[in-house]
């Protein structure tokens, strides 16, 4: 940073500041200016705010150090700014001067801001800040801080108060800060922060608080400095430890006089000393400390040698002289003056320093200052030396005569014409803005001549146009430079021609000038000469060669003649007859074999110039390009034919027809399409065995075009979609016979034909059948009767019958002696009896019996010894349940059903007598069998009641047994309950058994009480036996009614008795009255407070539907989907709580989803909602399946899978 220079006074009295510029052109510096106050004498009263100082030339005056720029159209102070001095407060050190000073953003919201100010200790001060509010919507908000970060609104009290005031008329805000009664510890810094929306302003200002000289001299130090208890620094403004009102305690009493001087010691000391010493003392606070030594204004020393320093900076232009004074206190000392540390002596010859002596001024004067002159100078008289430096400041070179605009074509020589204001002026010669290369090697040309520069371009070219400019230190100038071409004249142009494929290209054109180069062009790309091209340029002639064409020289030449935006264009085409080239694919005899399915695409490579038609057939037909599956393309050198998907009809011969100009071609391919082979008819099933069967089939019709390596076959259940396979080696032969399979169960099977192409479609299933097994001989057969003319035999079933089951028994017999069995039953019999007829009687037979099912007869179980055909006479007897050996009773309305076996031979006469009478057969049914007897009142009635007597007789022989039956209904209620005392909380009650006791003795009573107020029964006691009952624990000031029901085997009477009148339980004394009150009607009508919501359910995850009901009495809930009743599904849970229903469906599936419905029904009415339910996420037909759901609902549901996704 340049030093300060020296200040000449104005007329005005303001002072006039220059400075000299860096000699190396660097921009200019801010100007920075410091002034430095004197301590205020002990005497001077304090100022509650600062005063300027009028300048002074004693050593108490201000002090004022300026550096400024140098402007050479704007005078000096005009240059000066207010916010450019920044006091640094009184006594305010040196070094202090080199820091960086923060400049403050400019305000916009505060008009005024509130100014540094200077108060008493113990004396008051404000601070006033104003907003102005006309684009103010409401009020800005404002905080006042101490240092960075104390906010001051929370430390209001008796020494702080902020105020705020409005102006309606100014619209101004106003905001004060009032310090009362300041104390020492109330100095620093404060700032006012001012906000209002995005809108920010602040302002920081000091505080000085002054002491009076005599407190300052009785001040301790080391007491004074020590930090007080419970405070960090008693130096800083504590609002805290004001505002809290704490008991401080006493300090404790110091000496007067201190012992040791520290403030001699610390102004004598080093800075680094400053922490050991204030350690050593016990000076705890050094940052007060610190901020203490800095108000204690430094004591300059005066120089012994000078009176007069040189000043810290000279200015001067360039040729004018300078003169450096300094004022000498003693006048004999010698002098020495030095210029960048070397001494400058006189010389005789020589006016460049002159050195004069007027008193005790020594002056020296530089004549002709030049750049060379721009030093650091110093003097020295004796030990003491000082300083200056001295800037040159430099005159700018001016343009007199600007550089003029130039035409000219190419070739000519092109000279630039500058003249400036002073020789020997260093230039520079720009083009289009970047400076103009004048090496040895370069096109241009740089000359000088007293004050004219020249630029010389000897060969000037197209690329030397633009704007050419000249630069000097005070201006520049410039021009524009054009360089065109010479006109250009075609004698002969280009032709187009038409080659055949391999023959000579010769192309030449005729064109003025003719040392005018040229480049050549095919369809845009430049031409280099090779070993197949070659180019020649004799005079005027331009011309092309190539010896040998190729399709690749085809295409649109031209010729650019270098320089010109004109050019010379023509035409080549070269033709060539089309070919074919199948001999790239490799395929034999052209034969192309493709697997049905597959896509197909094959390429065939052709020439021809130009590219020849390309027609595809087959047979008579032609294949276009825009057809779907089947399709042929042509693109560059290659054709092609395209199958998306092949299929066996697309085997055959394919023609291909090339034609163009130069002639036509044709070729054909075969193509063969292989397949898989087409499924076989589905098997038979001739023979089924337990575990096994015997299946056989035909080969497929179509063998896919590749012969048929063998089969697999597989099976399933019937009720089952997984198949599995049987064999993994392939089956040659066309039979095979499955083993391992259930018996009982119902499978199929098919087949798969296999070839080298693959596993051909599945076979239709056979015919269902299944594996079954005979039974085993029944067991245990045994003569059951005898006639004249008939057998009866039975059986047990037999031990093993296997999954066939038993279809029923074949019943034979033969004549002894004979081996002629004669079926006796045409039917099969399911039963394990059989009575043979027509037989001869004195006969003697053999019987055996064959179990029969699907898979045939077992084998039969015969009697070991012949049955002689004759009837044998056996006694009757009565065979009486043991039930019903004691009497039977049965409640009214209930049915009788009796059977009674007896034995008897032949077939006994049975009769039925109810108390000796015969039985109506109206009232009574009665059927009889060989071996039983079976009585039957379908709703009996009480006069049913009796004894039944049965007689069984079979000739002379009989058997009775007699039979009680008793039918029972429910009682009567008891004929009369009266309330025969009351006293206390007792009542007495006493009834009269009922009238009809129900055909069974009374079994016992039930008794129950209401209250006269609600009518709601319960209970007292049950199957109480006698007729009278004391009730007990009634309540004081209730009225009561009772009932009794009647009891017996069947269970209470269906009405009771109650008391005509009630019992009043009242207390001793007093009576109480209690008045009637009408009952309300709480009944209602169902009615859905909540409906149901319509519902989308994940398949998977569980569900439920909701909806609440009102209604009384409580309503009877039924759900339904589809307008069908939901009962007994596992799948559904419902639940019915406080009037709220909800429906649960466990991992519902897409068969879920349809039209829910709630019903609710009471005696009052009925009401219902609906709902839609929709699954998400479907199931595989397999999954269905295994969750039970029937095949009619499978294929319903999948029928309306496939119809939402057509829709979609």
């Amino acid at each position: 940073m340049p030093e300060p220079t020296k200040k000449d006074e104005m007329p005005n009295g303001q002072p006039e500041e220059t400075i000299a510029p860096e000699s190396n052109g660097a921009p200019p510096l801010p100007e920075i200016s410091l002034e430095v106050s004197p301590p205020p004498d002990d005497d001077a009263p304090a100022a509650t705010s600062p005063s300027p100082t009028p300048p002074a030339e004693d050593g108490n005056s201000l002090k004022k150090l300026s550096v400024e720029l140098p402007n050479d159209s704007v005078p000096v102070p005009a240059m000066g700014r207010k916010d450019s001095v920044w006091s640094l407060g009184e006594g305010q050190p040196p070094e202090d001067l080199d820091k960086p000073i923060d400049t403050p953003p400019l305000s916009t919201l505060l008009i005024e801001k509130p100014q540094s100010g200077t108060v008493a200790l113990g004396g008051d001060i404000t601070f006033v800040a104003k907003v102005e509010a006309k684009d103010l919507l409401r009020k800005p908000t404002i905080k006042w801080f101490k240092g960075k970060w104390m906010d001051l609104a929370s430390k209001t009290g008796k020494h702080l108060q902020l105020k705020e005031t409005f102006d309606r008329f100014t619209k101004i805000h106003t905001f004060e800060m009032h310090i009362i009664k300041a104390k020492e510890n109330y100095a620093g810094n404060y700032r006012c922060e001012v906000t209002y929306k995005d809108k920010f302003d602040s302002c920081s200002f000091d505080l000085e608080v002054k002491e009076t000289e005599q407190g300052s001299q009785n001040i301790d130090i080391r007491s004074a400095f020590k930090r007080s208890e419970g405070q960090e620094d008693a130096g800083e403004l504590d609002f805290s430890g004001l505002l809290k009102h704490r008991n401080q305690r006493e300090p404790k009493q110091q000496d007067d006089t201190p012992e040791v001087d520290v403030w001699e010691i610390l102004k004598n000391a080093r800075p680094d000393e400053y922490e050991k010493i204030a350690f050593m003392y016990g000076i705890t606070d050094l940052r007060g400390l610190l901020r203490r030594m800095k108000k204690i204004p430094k004591e300059e020393k005066k120089s012994e040698a000078f009176a007069k320093k040189l000043e810290p900076a000279y200015q001067v232009d360039k040729g004018g002289k300078i003169r450096l004074v300094v004022d000498l206190a003693d006048p004999t000392v010698d002098l020495k003056w030095y210029k960048n540390g070397q001494e400058i002596r006189p010389t005789p010859n020589q006016r460049k320093y002159i050195f004069e002596h007027k008193g005790t001024q020594r002056i020296m004067v530089i004549n002709n200052c030049t750049m060379n002159d721009d030093a650091a100078y110093s003097v020295a008289a004796g030990d003491e030396k000082c300083t200056t430096e001295l800037f040159v400041k430099e005159l700018p070179v001016k343009i007199v005569k600007g550089i003029e605009p130039v035409k000219t074509t190419v070739n000519e020589r092109i000279e630039l014409e500058c003249e400036v204001s002073e020789e020997g002026a260093q230039v520079k010669w720009m083009k289009n803005g970047v400076e103009v290369p004048t090496g040895v090697r370069s096109r241009y040309r740089v000359k000088c001549e007293g004050t004219k520069h020249f630029l010389v371009i000897d060969d000037a070219s197209r690329e030397d146009s633009g704007t050419y400019s000249i630069m000097a230190t005070g201006g520049t100038s410039e021009a524009h430079v054009q360089v065109d071409l010479k006109p250009l004249k075609i004698y002969q142009d280009l032709q187009n021609m038409t080659v055949m494929l391999g023959q000579p290209i010769k192309m030449h054109c005729e064109i003025y000038p003719g040392n005018v180069p040229g480049r050549w062009y095919r369809n845009g790309q430049l031409i280099q000469p090779n070993d197949h091209i070659n180019i020649i340029h004799r005079n005027k002639v331009h011309r092309l060669e190539i010896e040998t064409s190729s399709l690749h020289d085809a295409g649109d030449y031209t010729f650019v003649p270098e320089g010109y935006s004109q050019s010379l264009s023509a035409k080549i085409h070269i033709i060539d007859p089309p070919r074919v080239h199948l001999d790239s694919l490799n395929f034999p005899d052209n034969t192309v074999i493709i697997v049905a399915g597959n896509k197909l695409r094959l390429e065939i490579p052709i020439s021809g110039e130009p590219a020849p038609r390309v027609v595809w057939m087959k047979g008579e037909r032609v294949i276009l390009e825009s057809g779907h599956r089947v399709r042929a393309e042509t693109y560059g050198d290659q054709t092609s034919l395209t199958i998306d998907i092949t299929e066996r009809e697309d085997s055959g011969n394919y023609k291909i027809v090339l034609q163009n100009e130069a002639g036509e071609a044709t070729a054909s391919v075969k193509i063969k399409v292989v397949d898989i082979p087409d499924p076989p008819d589905a098997p038979l099933v001739p023979v089924v065995g337990g575990d096994w069967c015997s299946m056989t089939w035909e080969a497929p019709k179509y063998d896919g075009g590749s012969p048929i390596l063998g089969y697999f076959i597989e099976r399933k259940k019937k009720q089952s979609s997984r198949w599995m396979r049987l064999n993994f080696d392939l089956i040659k032969e066309t039979s095979f016979e499955p083993k391992k399979m259930i018996e009982g169960v119902p499978y199929e099977v098919r087949v798969f034909a296999v070839n080298a192409i693959g596993v051909s479609k599945p076979s239709d299933p056979s015919k269902a059948f299944i594996p079954l097994a005979v039974t085993s001989e029944p067991t245990m057969l045994v003569v059951d009767d005898v006639t004249d003319t008939t057998v009866t035999v039975k059986w047990r079933p037999p031990e093993t019958i296997g999954a066939a089951g038993l279809d029923g028994y074949l019943v034979e017999y033969c004549i002894e002696g004979t081996d002629d069995w004669v079926v006796s039953n045409k039917e099969l019999t399911e039963k394990t009896k059989y009575t043979i007829t027509g037989l001869t009687p004195g006969s003697k037979i053999l019987v055996r019996v064959k179990a029969i099912n699907a898979a045939g007869a077992s084998a039969p179980r015969t009697l070991q010894h012949s049955i002689l055909v004759k009837e044998v006479v056996e006694p009757p007897k009565i065979r009486v349940p043991r039930h019903l050996k004691q009497t039977y009773t049965r409640r009214v309305g209930e049915a009788v059903n009796l059977v009674v076996p007896f034995l008897g031979k032949p077939r006994p006469k049975v009769t039925w007598l109810k108390e000796g009478k015969p039985i109506e057969p109206s009232h009574v049914s009665i059927r009889n069998t060989d071996c039983d007897s079976i009585i039957f009142i379908r709703k009996a009635e009480r006069s049913h009641s009796g004894k039944y007597e049965m007689t069984v007789q079979v000739e002379n022989h009989v058997d009775t047994a007699i039979i009680d039956i008793q039918i029972v209904d429910l009682p009567e209620p008891p004929q009369c309950v009266t309330i025969e005392d009351v006293w206390g909380g007792n009542v007495a009650l006493v009834w009269t058994p009922p009238k009809d006791n129900g055909n069974a003795p009374i079994t016992g009573y039930t008794i129950q009480k209401a209250d006269k107020k609600t009518m709601e029964w319960y209970t007292c006691i049950e199957h109480y036996h006698r007729t009278c009952i004391t009730i007990t624990e009634l309540v004081v000031g209730n009225e009561y009614f009772f009932r009794i029901f009647s009891e017996n085997m069947c269970g209470l009477s269906e009405t009771a008795t109650q008391t005509k009148k009630s019992a009043l339980i009242v207390k001793e004394g007093m009576q109480v009255k209690t008045p009637e009150y009408s009952d309300h009607d709480f009944k209602e009508a169902p009615k859905f407070t909540q409906p149901l919501i319509n519902t989308f359910a994940i398949a998977g995850y569980n569900t439920t539907l909701n909806c609440s009901v009102r209604a009384n009495p409580r309503p009877k809930v039924i759900w339904m989907k589809n307008k069908i009743t939901i009962l007994d599904d596992p799948r559904y849970r419902m639940f019915s709580n406080q009037g709220v229903c909800t429906l649960e469906i466990r991992k519902p599936s897409p068969y879920d989803g349809g039209l829910y419905t709630c019903k609710a029904i009471n005696d009052l009415g009925e009401a219902q909602v609906d709902c839609k339910l929709e699954v998400k996420g479907g199931f595989t037909f397999y999954e269905l399946m295994q969750r039970g759901v029937p095949l009619h609902l499978i294929d319903k549901y999948m029928n309306e899978s496939k119809l939402v996704e057509q829709e979609k």
